[in-house]
């Protein structure tokens, strides 16, 4: 359902401001709090593990995800994700940061993922219900842009306050709550429009297996099989900007390039990737454009550990992968949309992006495991092969599936 033509669709940067609180905890995570935790000389392995656990309610978030479809208001949805994100930040500054923390900071990162989780289905579901057809592709880069902006920028201010302007982590995490909070005031910017319960009305069982037989059509196609394959391999994951914070005292890097590179530059410059990556994925094949992608963060990542360990190297090769990890978002994203068709686009790529955050997940902790048992360049080139040779399965499956089935067969539910 679009928009009616008697209600004029909000300008789809509202959706930038409306999903960047849901990355905003996992970047304060990953930068703010992974860097102090560095500093209290708690490992990188016990880090990663607390990283990685950020990622798996979302590749759950397909069980509960009925539940904001037909129950409730999406903009009520979205006041309760908001408010639990918000507070997940608050409790984790609350938190000393030190190794018996860890599985407690785990609990909350676990807790405060799932009502993230229940903002960003509330945004895709507002947009999908509420952008015409002809804006919904300005409108999805304007909130992947505030996707990677809520991550980078979120961690990155506040590290910046916490060891440049040194303000408490307390304090720190309070103010970061309050900008959080502070996202929800564009809600009334977009126009709800309520879910239609079904006449049997709600049933976990029926939706299941909706989704089931949705996700069947999609297997049933030669790009629809692609795409499943894509979301189970690690091709441009970027699990080791996780941990940037985290080895950036090898690299000589002060707290306030950590801040500045990590947080304000990368966000610039991934959300740039975001968009240099659709205008590539429309001018060439896109299974070829998201492998191209893929293998150029694994040499980024391949020269990065051959190069000097020097701050410069560590802002270029930072700046380099943010700008990587953008192009394989949308290389990811293009695959995906292109196998799902239309149909009932939405559960099928809602239940396809659930598991493409497994590899986001696995990826982190095989950072934190490499870079404890053989450092960082050998954190860094474990990445790169683990990609590469993710690449070569994609790159064999794909001609594979070519030379069985011929031409791509498009998937039920294509118009």
């Amino acid at each position: 359902m679009s928009a009616t033509s008697s209600h004029r669709a909000a300008h789809p940067a509202v959706y930038f401001v409306l999903f960047a609180p849901f990355s905003a905890l996992s970047g304060y995570l990953a930068i703010a709090a992974a860097y102090a935790l560095a500093q209290a000389k708690v490992p990188a392995e016990a880090i990663a593990g607390l990283l990685a656990v950020t990622f798996m309610p979302h590749a759950a978030k397909f069980l509960w995800a009925p539940v904001v479809d037909l129950t409730l208001t999406r903009k009520t949805w979205y006041l309760i994700g908001c408010v639990g994100s918000a507070a997940g930040m608050f409790i984790t500054g609350m938190t000393p940061y030190r190794l018996e923390s860890i599985p407690f900071l785990t609990v909350v990162a676990v807790t405060a993922g799932i009502a993230a989780s229940l903002l960003g289905m509330s945004v895709e579901s507002l947009m999908a219900h509420n952008t015409p057809d002809e804006e919904k592709g300005r409108a999805a880069g304007w909130m992947q842009a505030g996707n990677m902006a809520g991550s980078s920028l979120g961690g990155g201010l506040a590290l910046w306050m916490m060891e440049d302007l040194h303000v408490s982590a307390m304090l720190t995490s309070s103010l970061m709550a309050v900008l959080t909070l502070a996202c929800a005031a564009a809600l009334p910017l977009v126009r709800e429009q309520r879910a239609e319960t079904p006449a049997g009305g709600f049933s976990f069982a029926t939706n299941a297996r909706a989704a089931g037989r949705d996700l069947w059509e999609v297997a049933c196609s030669r790009m629809g099989l692609l795409a499943i394959l894509v979301c189970f391999l690690p091709i441009g994951a970027g699990g080791a900007s996780n941990l940037w914070s985290v080895v950036a005292p090898d690299w000589h890097a002060s707290a306030a390039t950590v801040a500045l590179v990590t947080g304000v530059v990368s966000g610039i410059v991934s959300a740039g990737g975001s968009l240099l990556g659709g205008f590539i994925c429309d001018r060439m094949d896109r299974k070829w454009a998201y492998c191209l992608f893929g293998a150029l963060q694994a040499v980024c990542a391949l020269a990065m550990a051959a190069a000097p360990r020097t701050e410069s190297s560590f802002v270029v090769f930072t700046t380099l992968y943010a700008l990587t990890t953008g192009l394989c978002y949308t290389g990811y994203a293009a695959v995906v949309l292109e196998a799902i068709g239309k149909g009932a686009a939405a559960t099928k790529y809602s239940l396809l992006a659930s598991l493409a955050n497994m590899p986001l997940s696995w990826m982190t902790l095989v950072a934190g495991y490499s870079q404890t048992h053989w450092g960082n360049g050998g954190m860094l080139q474990a990445e790169a092969a683990i990609g590469g040779a993710a690449l070569l399965v994609f790159a064999l499956a794909s001609k594979l599936a070519q030379r069985r089935v011929g031409p791509a067969t498009q998937p039920a539910g294509v118009a």
